[in-house]
């Protein structure tokens, strides 16, 4: 019984200070779990871009202007992009946490040996991966069909990044404080979906009175979509460094939240 006892240690890391293996392990799940259904998680979004590409294409035509000094469409198909990836990188994260709470897979991640920032971090880093390729498969058939090129692609992954993370993180946060479907839902149908629509991907905020104007310029949102598409067309309605800052700054307050959050068991371990 003495053996066993100076043997074994509860508690204490045999890993050093990150868990590299579970990390993976976990972000690889993770991945594996949006690729596996890809028909709806990949093929689904990348359809509707399509789609309000092609119906908008129909129904203006090439009567509509320029905007920004580009056509129409090609000031379109860049926000249309950056909105999906807005909402399935929240949609991938928040589903996953929330899965896991209904099912009770999630109190299995807690008591493994993996801390809270490990978890959040390989989770907010697979629904960034699930942005980041819906984007690429997007841009890829937008360009094929489209006079759009990147001009860019520093800033087009940075935009992506960013946008990912922060919506990722954020969908943690929305996981572990939503307790039944039919809050998720709410949160994604009144807050997300119309952010996404409402923050320059259809139209330039100059068009905006002048209030409104200047709360889309604070609005992280609108700063995702616009920077994005300065990486096509080379023309902004914002700022390029305020917009990177501001971005940075939500990011790693999202973390940080769901970071205290899961660290703390915010309904899951009561």
């Amino acid at each position: 019984m003495v053996e066993l006892e100076k043997k074994y240690q509860i508690g204490v890391r045999r890993f050093g200070i990150i868990n590299w293996v579970g990390t993976y392990s976990l972000l690889k799940k993770e991945i594996l779990r949006f690729v596996t259904v890809s028909g709806q998680t990949l093929a689904g979004p990348i359809l509707t871009s399509i789609l309000f590409l092609t119906v908008i294409s129909l129904a203006i035509g090439k009567e509509r202007a320029d905007v920004l000094g580009v056509p129409y469409i090609q000031f379109l198909a860049s926000g249309l992009i950056m909105m999906q990836v807005i909402q399935q990188s929240f949609a991938h994260s928040s589903s996953s946490v929330m899965m896991g709470k209904m099912m009770g897979t999630l109190t299995d991640i807690v008591h493994s040996p993996l801390s809270a920032i490990e978890v959040i971090t390989a989770i907010t880093l697979a629904g960034a991966a699930r942005g980041l390729l819906i984007a690429f498969i997007s841009t890829l058939i937008f360009i094929f069909f489209l006079d759009l090129t990147i001009q860019n692609y520093f800033l087009w992954f940075v935009y992506l990044f960013l946008g990912g993370i922060f919506m990722g993180s954020t969908g943690i946060i929305a996981g572990l404080y939503a307790d039944k479907f039919d809050q998720m839902s709410t949160l994604t149908n009144f807050i997300i979906v119309p952010l996404s629509f409402l923050s320059g991907t259809f139209y330039s905020i100059n068009k905006l009175p002048d209030l409104l104007k200047t709360l889309s310029f604070y609005n992280p949102f609108f700063h995702m979509i616009d920077g994005f598409r300065y990486s096509f067309i080379g023309k902004l309605d914002g700022s390029l460094n305020f917009g990177i800052f501001l971005l940075i700054i939500v990011s790693l307050v999202s973390t940080y939240l769901a970071y205290y959050l899961f660290n703390k068991g915010y309904k899951i371990k009561s």
